[in-house]
């Protein structure tokens, strides 16, 4: 998992894939941390991505580093723990002025059952689970 949470930091950009009815919606995030042996990523939840989440939490993110690509399929869980939504703000200090510990409307899922495969210039993709 620490392979793919470094992956991720170097991209600075990844896409996260969810399934509003039948239709698939896609958008750029930039925020991931590592917290509790847990993945996480943040949103709000007044953003129809956390709906989504909630009704359907199989995800997929994806992002690019150089030459190298990676896509993670998992499940997205609302942790409602204030430490961990804490971690997460404090990881990403220069997102203050948009997502704070103590606004109720931020939240943080973690990834769960992933499973992520790196594509690079080598043979064979690289798999990890967790």
């Amino acid at each position: 998992m620490q392979r793919v949470y470094d992956f991720l930091k170097e991209a600075k950009v990844y896409y996260l894939a969810t399934m509003d009815g039948d239709q698939a919606r896609v958008r750029p995030f930039g925020t991931i941390n590592l917290y509790d042996g847990k993945l996480y990523i943040m949103t709000k939840n007044r953003k129809h991505v956390s709906d989504q989440m909630k009704a359907n939490p199989k995800v997929e993110l994806t992002a690019m580093r150089g030459d190298d690509w990676v896509r993670i399929t998992c499940e997205a869980h609302l942790d409602t723990r204030h430490e961990a939504v804490v971690s997460m703000v404090e990881a990403h200090p220069h997102l203050a002025p948009f997502y704070r510990a103590d606004d109720p409307d931020v939240e943080v899922f973690y990834l769960a059952k992933a499973q992520a495969t790196i594509f690079s210039s080598t043979p064979e993709p690289l798999t990890i689970a967790w």
